[in-house]
């Protein structure tokens, strides 16, 4: 890594920043003098590197800038005024953001931790940038963590499944989760890591005749309705498979495994190659999503579709535009591509009104005043697994596993929670605590006149559930 590479980059999409990310770079340069990384290497190229993931991204002045700077604070003798005179109120607030918590006010590492974290996870609502340049980060301490000790790898490759993984899921950006966790695999259970990659690189080897044919078939078919295209073949992440065998599947029945990515120019001809896919390859029909029309939680959208693909083999094909794709790919970053200069501001405001996790976070952090409450909360609630149910009008509601009904109405709205009293589940009656699973189709009944009980303390899982309940209830006192 080099500043001539990452200056080349700046260069082919926002060249009036160059001068600016220069200063940048000097000052970082200057402050971290003589420190090195356990590599030996200069540290200076930890920075370099996290400022050039996040140009990857096409990341605007600010936020390339805060990359450069981000362990000033932390490492150096920097100071905030200092950077504030010489970047500005922005640059300083991005870097100050991702700096860590002294451990001076507490008495134990693992009080540090969780303040820690939930700084980080709470600058969400501040600016969306912070936890961006804290990816590219933990991404390029990822890539160079073969430098720790073997204690230290598992620690933190721990610490990566469990916090940064689930943020990047939520964030939309799949490729920055597919190469944490297979990352996180590899230090953690390394003999099964070696065992799955070469499985999985068999299976590329196997299946490439199939892959290449059903490709060319697909492609000729769009050619010839002069329809704009581009298809990739994909094989599932080394973790993704771990999982899926964790979770007592056989390697042949992962059903998107295999993938061919079809991206086009528009939502139409999203159906129309959906309709020439399936006039070739018969759908394996309970593995049908549309994501376009019901977007994922995270705001990913693509159609998917599982086929009994050649030589036996099921092959998933999903079906996007291009833009689509980029936003699959990288999620809310993906925005500085889109949107230039407006990103920053339409990435916080689709964050906040359409991104349910983020609900859920800000109702965690009413609730919850103590760190280590807070934490576990966070893990409980968001970073667990998930179920996924539906509205009576279709719309996707995501809850951690082990929620019930009465969840579900609080997440979709306090008053529909405050006054029910039945509910329906896949068109049957069913108690308020039953636990819900993936698949329901829940309708919740209501009476105007009705309260909460407290007996439904018992039965719930969520922050904002428990919290209203507690307030309703404390009101009718």
């Amino acid at each position: 890594m080099s500043l001539e590479k990452l200056i080349e980059l700046i260069k082919s999409y926002n060249p009036e920043a160059i001068d600016e990310i220069k200063k940048a770079y000097d000052y970082a340069d200057k402050m971290h003098e003589g420190q090195l990384r356990q590599s030996g290497e200069p540290y200076i190229i930890h920075p370099l590197t996290v400022a050039y993931i996040l140009a990857e991204l096409h990341a605007d002045q600010a936020t390339v800038c805060a990359g450069l700077l981000h362990d000033t604070l932390e490492d150096t003798d920097a100071t905030e005024e200092e950077l504030t005179n010489m970047f500005g109120e922005e640059v300083t607030k991005l870097v100050n953001g991702v700096t860590k918590i002294s451990g001076l006010n507490f008495s134990t590492k693992e009080e540090l931790k969780n303040a820690n974290i939930k700084k980080i996870i709470m600058s969400l609502q501040e600016d969306v940038r912070i936890i961006i340049i804290k990816l590219a980060d933990r991404l390029h301490n990822m890539r160079t963590l073969e430098f720790k000790s073997e204690a230290k790898q598992k620690k933190i490759s721990m610490e990566t499944l469990n916090i940064y993984v689930p943020i990047a899921y939520y964030m939309g950006s799949y490729r920055i989760r597919n190469e944490l966790e297979d990352i996180s695999l590899s230090y953690i259970k390394p003999e099964e890591y070696k065992r799955i990659s070469e499985l999985r690189n068999n299976l590329i080897e196997e299946s490439k005749s199939c892959l290449e044919t059903m490709h060319d078939t697909i492609d000729k078919l769009l050619n010839d309705r002069n329809i704009k295209h581009e298809l990739k073949i994909r094989i599932k992440n080394v973790y993704g498979i771990y999982k899926k065998l964790e979770e007592g599947e056989k390697i042949t029945d992962i059903h998107d495994l295999l993938k061919i990515l079809v991206n086009v120019d528009n939502v139409d001809n999203c159906y129309l190659t959906l309709g020439l896919v399936h006039s070739q390859y018969n759908p394996l029909n309970n593995k049908f999503k549309d994501y376009i029309y019901n977007p994922k939680t995270n705001m990913y959208q693509s159609i998917h579709t599982t086929t009994f693909g050649l030589e036996n083999r099921l092959v998933q094909f999903q079906i996007r535009t291009f833009n689509m794709d980029k936003v699959a790919s990288f999620g809310l970053p993906t925005y500085w591509d889109i949107y230039k200069g407006e990103a920053r501001d339409i990435m916080q405001k689709e964050l906040t009104e359409k991104f349910q996790f983020y609900k859920s976070l800000h109702q965690i952090d009413k609730f919850f005043n103590d760190n280590a409450e807070f934490v576990e909360q966070l893990n409980n609630e968001l970073f667990g697994k998930n179920v996924y149910v539906y509205t009576p009008k279709g719309e996707v509601i995501e809850l951690p596993i082990g929620s019930t009904i009465i969840d579900f109405a609080y997440k979709i709205h306090t008053e529909l929670g405050n006054t029910m009293v039945d509910a329906k589940v896949n068109n049957e009656k069913a108690d308020l605590g039953y636990v819900l699973k993936n698949g329901d189709r829940v309708t919740v009944i209501t009476d105007p006149t009705s309260i909460p009980k407290e007996e439904w303390l018992d039965k719930i899982k969520t922050a904002k559930a428990r919290r209203r309940i507690l307030e309703k209830l404390q009101k009718n006192e």
